[in-house]
């Protein structure tokens, strides 16, 4: 998997090595373990998926070039907008020195933390909560990385981003249903947008579902 993710233009080394490190069959489902080192999304229950290797890496390679990270050399605060299954939170914990996920789905929240437990990510934060809202106790993030899209990008990310930081999303792209890869930093006098190649998230949804 990752020789192919190398060879589909993914360059960042901390990155391949994350996927290197983080055992993906470790958070699909048994049926589904022979595909898990496919290039392919996955269901994972309650009609959410656990995204293509391709895309994750290339959202959290875009990570890297916020300017806080590239000042550090490493991702720092990062705030992850749904757990699902834990995947990407697993990555995620890896790379930053701190990572706060949150899912408004509790039956996926709980997943998450039974199957995370193993690794014992001592600086990975799970959340209970609606992702529409961010998490202002650990704001401001220097990351942010969601994994489902709605036809906008909601306030509270924003708020929430620290000058200098980068938020990368999924967004409808115009009245359609398709979306697009959608990169906003913060910078002293703003924001700045920039839209790269389609994708295909979950929907972007709000409040809690137990």
């Amino acid at each position: 998997m990752v020789q192919r993710l190398r060879a589909g233009g993914i360059r960042h080394e901390a990155v391949l090595a994350a996927f290197e490190r983080v055992p993906r069959h470790a958070f699909v489902d048994a049926a589904l373990v022979t595909q898990a080192y496919e290039d392919t999304s996955l269901p994972i229950g309650h009609g959410q998926t656990i995204s293509k290797p391709s895309v994750v890496a290339r959202m959290i390679e875009l990570l890297y070039g916020g300017a806080n990270a590239q000042a550090s050399g490493r991702l720092v605060n990062v705030l992850e907008i749904g757990t699902g299954c834990g995947y990407q939170a697993a990555l995620l914990g890896t790379l930053a020195r701190s990572v706060t996920s949150i899912e408004r789905l509790k039956p996926l929240h709980d997943k998450a933390r039974e199957l995370l437990a193993p690794l014992r990510p001592p600086n990975l934060r799970l959340v209970f909560g609606d992702g529409m809202l961010g998490h202002a106790p650990n704001a401001p993030y220097d990351a942010i990385i969601a994994a489902a899209g709605g036809a906008s990008v909601p306030q509270a990310w924003l708020d929430q981003l620290a000058e200098g930081g980068r938020l990368v999303t999924p967004v409808r792209d115009g009245g359609g249903d398709g979306q697009v890869l959608t990169v906003i930093d913060r910078h002293a006098e703003g924001y700045r947008r920039s839209v790269h190649e389609a994708v295909k998230f979950v929907p972007l949804k709000s409040g809690l579902a137990r």
